[in-house]
């Protein structure tokens, strides 16, 4: 059975285009979903995957209606090659699984996307082992206490330190400064 996948991010945008693309390719059963490509759960999709058989296809008029992130989109080829059926893009051709190019071609790209993956692993690495031999730690800094916010709303409202150097004492940047600020003003008002 040959299912397309045709999906848009918000209500008001039309599936029109990708419904007549998916039908002029054969597709035999459309799911159509409105819903953003960025959330995990796509609540159609997922029952398509949990419906499909061996050597059924989806069929998709491009990748960003299937998926916005490469890790999500192989997750997805995963899924569904582990259920013996095969992906189709009508828009890029090399992402056809049902045909040895086609795989050769996916395990290609799949080969460079974990290169990539890798390579950024390395050089996080190598620049935090580079920091800490400098005395520096790398990682997020530790949350800022209640105590510590209040000083920094306080001090913010006396208008007697400047906004920088309330920042350069408590180590903040100028966006968690006045998230802080905004934060102990809603308590305040509570």
């Amino acid at each position: 059975m040959i299912f397309g996948y045709a999906r848009v991010s918000t209500q008001e945008q039309n599936l029109d285009r990708q419904l007549d693309s998916l039908k002029a390719a054969g597709a035999e059963e459309i799911i159509q979903e409105k819903i953003t490509g960025t959330k995990a759960d796509r609540p159609k999709l997922n029952r398509l995957l949990d419906k499909i058989r061996k050597d059924d296809i989806i069929l998709v008029a491009d990748l960003t209606r299937l998926s916005r992130s490469t890790k999500d989109l192989f997750s997805l080829v995963d899924k569904i090659e582990k259920k013996g059926a095969n992906i189709k893009s009508l828009k890029e051709s090399w992402l056809d699984t049902t045909t040895p190019q086609g795989k050769l071609m996916f395990t290609f790209m799949a080969g460079i996307s974990q290169f990539e993956r890798d390579l950024i692993s390395q050089r996080t690495k190598e620049g935090l082992e580079a920091a800490r031999a400098r005395g520096r730690k790398g990682g997020r800094k530790p949350k800022l206490d209640d105590n510590k916010k209040k000083a920094i709303y306080e001090l913010y409202q006396q208008k007697k330190t400047t906004v920088k150097d309330i920042c350069n004492m408590f180590d903040i940047t100028k966006p968690t400064l006045y998230k802080v600020v905004e934060q102990v003003s809603k308590i305040n008002a509570s």
